[in-house]
């Protein structure tokens, strides 16, 4: 969902939605492995099942919004957020399925403040200046810790986490285009009502990526395809928990922002990497490797250095 700054400003509210919508976020990075890699689900058909649940269940949010606001002059740019949204998840959820362990995954999907940087430097027109490089080369040499590059740990699945987080950066990267003349509404409506159809042409693409390519250069776990019917058993039900924990997220992101600015509310989002690994220590028995703790450091303080050199250039412009 389209992080844009309120004109209310409740922080002790915002940060407990932050926090909730945290604590659903890691929720659904546990679940995910256990019905992927544990019970052997394709990723793809788990995702897609997943945001089908989640925006019935946001129907309400969808209807409050209106529809009134999908009216935009950018359908072209709306669907390719969407789109690039929708493959940031599959590469995620594949991550899940591929046995790369929680703590990895989200401290690596953190990266996406780089790619932002990156983006709206060429894209935007935005100028790269020393801190914004410096902090991204940080953030990198972080993230090159926690994939274990070099190491016999290291597999290539370590870097689907790294994809997911270049997809919603660039996602970042068109919404910053887009807010120039489109509402937040527009920008979140656009986003839920386009976001499970996208999951279903990601599918279908796959579908016919099977069928094309020679047997052997997609991986095993996506060469079946994708499977439109719903698995049955505890996996089924763990789906529909799965979707309506997102559409909880959904909900806690869209509270939080609409009572707290979001430079207020990022810190509170970073709590997600320790609750991740946390929870994934207890409930998957997921230990940390011993390079996780300097990268994830190194990752978390180039992202709340760009955090605070934003702000500060903010307020010295509204100033002038």
């Amino acid at each position: 969902m389209s992080q844009v700054s309120s004109s209310h400003n409740a922080p002790v509210l915002g940060a407990l939605f932050m926090l909730g919508a945290g604590i659903t976020f890691a929720i659904t990075n546990i679940l995910t492995p256990i019905i992927t890699w544990q019970m052997g689900v394709p990723s793809t058909a788990v995702v897609f099942w997943q945001y089908v649940i989640a925006t019935v269940i946001a129907l309400p949010l969808i209807f409050r919004i209106g529809l009134g606001a999908l009216k935009t002059r950018h359908p072209g740019w709306h669907e390719a957020r969407a789109f690039l949204s929708a493959l940031g998840v599959q590469f995620f959820a594949f991550g899940f399925a591929s046995g790369v362990p929680v703590w990895q995954m989200v401290a690596l999907s953190m990266t996406g403040p780089f790619f932002i940087i990156t983006g709206a430097t060429l894209f935007l027109g935005e100028k790269l200046t020393m801190r914004r490089l410096g902090a991204t080369s940080v953030g990198f040499l972080g993230a090159l810790m926690v994939t274990q590059i070099g190491s016999e740990q290291f597999t290539l699945a370590s870097l689907l986490p790294i994809l997911a987080a270049a997809c919603w950066g660039t996602v970042s990267v068109i919404t910053k285009y887009l807010s120039r003349d489109e509402t937040p509404e527009s920008l979140t409506l656009y986003m839920l009502v386009l976001i499970t159809p996208n999951h279903f042409l990601i599918g279908l693409l796959l579908g016919i990526a099977v069928a094309v390519l020679p047997a052997g250069m997609l991986p095993a776990s996506l060469a079946t395809g994708f499977d439109f019917v719903l698995p049955g058993g505890d996996a089924l039900w763990l789906i529909v928990l799965l979707g309506a924990v997102t559409a909880g997220a959904q909900y806690f992101f869209s509270l939080a922002y609409r009572v707290a600015d979001a430079t207020y509310l990022q810190p509170f989002d970073d709590l997600k990497l320790p609750l991740n690994t946390l929870l994934g220590w207890i409930v998957l028995s997921q230990v940390p490797a011993l390079w996780f703790w300097p990268g994830a450091l190194l990752i978390l303080g180039a992202s709340t250095f760009i955090l605070w050199s934003e702000t500060e250039k903010r307020q010295t412009l509204s100033v002038a």
